[in-house]
């Protein structure tokens, strides 16, 4: 059965437009999951009342912090130092839980305290912080009162912060207290902000970050969440709920290069995403469900996932990357285990970790027991592929692996950038059915997902959203009447944004007269009628010999290596092959350097080499790589990629310009 059928006319640069199956012929695109919900502040009304004493968020307060010195081994200019770092582990209570009714009233109470302070209808609030229950009752607090939100990432830098400050020209930030001496770096340099909020309790380490912000920067009023709530109660206003068309979001995208841009996303926007959602997975979700939120709320895959949730009734569970597993905390069970979600989010790079963590602990054992896994996993997979049940081997060989994740684990999406179409396949049969989306900030997070009936798919992103159409547009040697069909993604519906703040020349650029939103990424339609992502358009090149690598496909794919944490594939079209440099997953070269018999963190040992290389090769033999995109030359690093050092964006993905620039000469070598 096709997942998708066309609908118009194909032109001699772009291919028929295609929409969802799910989508009746003849009908528009989605625009709303119910006719009483046209806004987000509606989806929080309608849950409300559907809802009313159904939990919607949970989360932990921090007891304790213990601090651990611990002994690290780095090799510098091929001399191997020890350094003491200090960890700190949070030591944290069990959840508690607000229901639907309490965060309604809350979110009105505090939305009254914003308008008391200052605010007023149509300003901008820039939210800078982590992903918490405070920051989306905050957001919703100001959706009461049709005030607008922009989204900071909280590893964003000094410059970030203060332009996305300067251009929503922001009377009011929400921040928490360890994020204060960021904001203080800019404070200065923002005459408009007049208010800080900021929100969760203020822990003993910080208590004199609090008093010094505020005898050091005179001419902002510093609030806690909790005092503009109690001036709510006490200046009790009607709320002022937004229209359709208004502005919901600005979320600042965290580019590779330059200023963030600020996409502008309306309600209607937001509200056609959601259902364009529940249009391809009908009633999926149910209060029955738990979600483990820990991805950026910044980022418009956690923003639109969260808002499903609460139109669905599904309870929201806060936790942290630094509170997720038992080895991140002490005294108390790590957040996954803690909660124990039915339903959770992750990108690429959260499900390779959890797959190496697997693997790692497969590794160590008998060869019995991997014979025993790897003949459970070929039985399921085969078992799965024909639609037989399986059970008897999820609560015998691979019960443990589900513990791991609080053992009622049945659904995990996969966005913000490509998974390797390995890794998907291994933690769907280990773990639980991981369903591929696909979206971007300039669709409100809706372009393509899987069906959960695709079982045994991978490596595509599935079809449309019943609120969007997509098509293939002519771009490099790429054809959209080709067989198969190829070329850049174009995307049109209700989620789509009407362009970047304050920025005509780059919504002109990225938005067609007619609507198009073009994406950038490279798609290829298959004969199921599901869309495979290929790679960017600006990451495509063309080397010496004239043949064209993809070098997000190449990433995600050799990012499947037990070796590999993280990597950079560089292609100099001057050149007849393909480089990389790779950060490599300490715990993995650590037992690869015991095996062999080398020291360890010796990265250049020949044997080391060629052991990573040889995994490389198989990596690239399982993809079907071809001539070019097979991986021969590569430098292992004793660095981090982090989005402090530069080499990442807040969003974790490469910096790709900078890495090249700083490793220039490493590259250099490689290519001699």
């Amino acid at each position: 059965m096709l997942t998708t059928y066309e609908v118009g006319e194909k032109t001699a640069t772009a291919g028929i437009p295609r929409r969802a199956a799910q989508l009746p012929k003849g009908e528009p695109l989605s625009v709303k999951p119910h006719p009483s919900v046209s806004t987000v502040h509606d989806i929080l009304l309608h849950a409300s009342k559907k809802y009313p004493d159904s939990p919607l968020f949970g989360y932990r307060d921090v007891i304790s912090i213990h601090s651990e010195d611990k002994e690290v081994k780095k090799v510098v200019n091929g001399i191997e130092k020890v350094e003491v770092k200090t960890w700190k582990y949070f030591e944290l209570s069990e959840y508690k839980f607000v229901n639907y009714t309490q965060v309604q009233q809350k979110v009105v109470e505090i939305g009254a305290g914003l308008i008391k302070i200052g605010l007023k209808e149509k300003d901008i609030v820039n939210i800078f912080a982590s992903t918490s229950h405070n920051w989306m009752t905050m957001t919703h607090a100001c959706y009461s009162q049709n005030i607008c939100i922009s989204t900071s990432y909280d590893n964003l830098g000094a410059d970030g912060l203060k332009f996305a400050l300067d251009e929503g020209e922001c009377s009011t930030i929400v921040t928490q207290p360890d994020l204060l001496p960021m904001l203080k770096k800019v404070i200065a340099g923002v005459p408009t902000l007049k208010n800080v909020i900021y929100v969760g309790n203020v822990s003993s380490e910080f208590e004199s970050v609090v008093s010094s912000f505020e005898s050091e920067c005179p001419n902002v009023k510093l609030y806690s969440m909790d005092q503009v709530q109690q001036l709510g109660k006490e200046n009790m206003i009607a709320t002022n709920p937004p229209k359709a068309e208004d502005l919901c979001c600005i979320m600042y995208t965290s580019g590779s290069t330059g200023n963030p841009k600020g996409v502008m996303l309306s309600h209607a926007n937001v509200v056609a995403g959601i259902a364009g959602i529940i249009g391809l997975f009908g009633d999926t979700f149910s209060p029955q469900d738990t979600y483990l939120a820990y991805l950026p709320l910044a980022h418009v895959l956690e923003f639109l996932v969260e808002t499903l949730c609460m139109y669905t009734g599904v309870t929201i569970g806060y936790g942290s990357p630094k509170t997720l597993t038992d080895a991140s905390v002490r005294n108390c069970k790590g957040d996954i285990r803690e909660l124990r979600p039915t339903v959770m989010a992750g990108v690429p790079s959260v499900w390779e970790t959890i797959k190496k963590g697997i693997m790692a602990k497969l590794n160590s054992q008998s060869p019995f027991v991997k014979f025993l896994f790897n003949s459970a996993f070929a039985l399921k997979k085969n078992l799965m592929s024909i639609g037989l049940p399986h059970s008897f081997l999820d609560s015998s060989i691979f019960g443990k692996i589900a513990e791991s994740t609080g053992g009622r684990l049945r659904l995990a999406l996969s966005g913000g950038a490509p998974i390797a179409a390995e890794t998907h396949e291994f933690l769907t049969v280990a773990l639980c059915h991981i369903v591929n989306g696909y979206g971007m900030t300039e669709s409100g997070g809706a372009l393509g997902i899987q069906n959960m009936s695709q079982k045994g798919q991978y490596g595509n992103v599935g079809a449309p959203f019943t609120c969007t159409e997509l098509k293939l547009v002519a771009a490099n040697d790429y054809d959209p009447h080709g067989n198969p069909p190829r070329g850049e993604i174009w995307a049109r519906g209700a989620s789509i944004t009407s362009g970047y703040f304050k920025n005509p020349q780059l919504t002109a650029e990225t938005i067609t007269e007619d609507g198009w939103l073009k994406t950038g990424d490279v798609g290829e339609w298959l004969p199921d009628g599901n869309l495979k992502i290929i790679d960017r358009v600006k990451n495509l090149v063309k080397l010496a010999h004239g043949e064209y690598v993809a070098l997000e496909k190449l990433e995600a794919q050799y990012k499947s290596s037990h070796y590999v944490m993280n990597i950079c594939v560089v292609a100099d079209p001057s050149k007849s092959h393909i480089v990389a440099l790779i950060v490599p997953n300490g715990p993995a070269m650590d037992q690869l350097a015991t095996e062999l018999g080398v020291p360890k963190k010796d990265y250049s040992n020949p044997a080391v080499i060629k052991a990573v290389g040889n995994d490389l090769a198989d990596c690239a033999k399982r993809a079907n790589f071809q001539g070019a995109e097979v991986l021969k030359y590569f430098t292992i690093l004793h660095d981090e990629w982090t989005p402090e050092n530069g080499m990442l964006t807040a969003a974790q993905k490469l910096k790709r310009k900078d890495i090249v620039s700083h490793y220039k000469d490493d590259i250099e070598k490689m290519y001699v």
